[in-house]
């Protein structure tokens, strides 16, 4: 009986201690650890959030290591929530093609998907189709002739290819780039053919006339760019890949911090001008559950794996 009794005081002085621990967060600064990719969303919501809190969230770019470096800082920092990662969908493709030292579903907590941004299926304004219908049939009409560019091997952008390649049989010749900006510098210059581009980085140049864009790879029509179609909208039912960024904590970090958290960002997100500020740097807000984050997380590592492994995809 007194064992019992003991039980039940620490599991409630456990809950107790769970439930101050939240009501005090933070009272010190965070430490929002980026990996690739350029970090202004992450000081938007950061802003936002030590606006609210009367403590900093101060922004930690660490982008070596294609992202590996600051995932691992996250995975082994105290579960306190003041440390946390702005993941991308790049960490969730990384442990299919090295060997990382934490597990992305065991050693991370989800918080929320921040925000999504589409890729834009473009080519050259010489390749002479203006559909996902018309460059299908001109690929199979000319298998192996179209080159498409990505920012190197196992990218988002690439493994998009590669699911649209599977999806419509067609057989297109990668070319990897160190960099995305050089992969439209020569889609631009007709050096290749054929590109799925991060949407911020080929809006312009689709604008402008210097590309075409065909089709977004969303499943819906995206708001950044409303007048292309989706992929899925012309013909291929189910594809949806995007750009994303989302918070992850270390595990173990407790429900009442993460909770917390999520309600910070989900408040940010509401606000006209992180609203605004978004749109101009291409995203789209999300802010979902935890627990949406966490099945979107288990979903896209177990897509990315089985392509990986059916298209023979090796890293640079």
């Amino acid at each position: 009986m007194k064992r019992c009794i003991a039980a039940v005081v620490a599991v409630l002085g456990f809950f107790a201690l769970n439930a101050a621990c939240a009501q005090q967060y933070p009272t010190k600064p965070v430490r929002c650890i980026v990996g690739p990719g350029p970090d202004a969303l992450a000081r938007v919501i950061g802003q936002k959030l030590g606006e609210a809190w009367g403590h900093p969230v101060v922004v930690d770019q660490r982008g070596g290591g294609g992202g590996t470096i600051s995932a691992e800082v996250v995975a082994k920092a105290p579960p306190d929530g003041y440390t946390v990662l702005l993941a991308t969908g790049t960490h969730l493709i990384l442990p299919s093609l090295y060997r990382v030292p934490y597990d992305m579903q065991k050693d991370f907590a989800p918080v929320t998907l921040v925000a999504s941004t589409p890729f834009i299926l473009a080519v050259h304004p010489a390749v002479p189709v203006k559909s996902v219908s018309e460059l299908v049939q001109l690929a199979k009409a000319k298998p192996g002739a179209l080159n498409y560019g990505t920012g190197g091997s196992g990218t988002p952008p690439h493994l998009a290819t590669e699911l649209f390649k599977s999806m419509t049989g067609v057989n297109m010749v990668h070319v990897p780039y160190k960099t995305v900006a050089a992969a439209i510098t020569d889609l631009m210059a007709g050096q290749i053919q054929v590109m799925f581009t991060v949407g911020p980085a080929g809006l312009p140049q689709v604008r402008a006339g210097k590309i075409r864009g065909i089709a977004v790879s969303t499943a819906k029509r995206s708001s950044f760019v409303p007048e292309l179609p989706s992929v899925a909208e012309a013909g291929l039912t189910g594809f949806d890949v995007f750009g994303w960024n989302g918070i992850l904590a270390p595990a173990k970090t407790p429900q009442t911090v993460i909770a917390k958290f999520h309600a910070g960002v989900v408040d940010a997100l509401k606000l006209a001008d992180v609203q605004q500020r978004l749109e101009g740097l291409g995203f789209e807000s999300v802010g979902n559950t935890p627990d949406e984050f966490g099945r979107f997380i288990r979903a896209d590592i177990a897509r990315w794996a089985k392509l990986i492994k059916s298209a023979n995809v090796k890293p640079d």
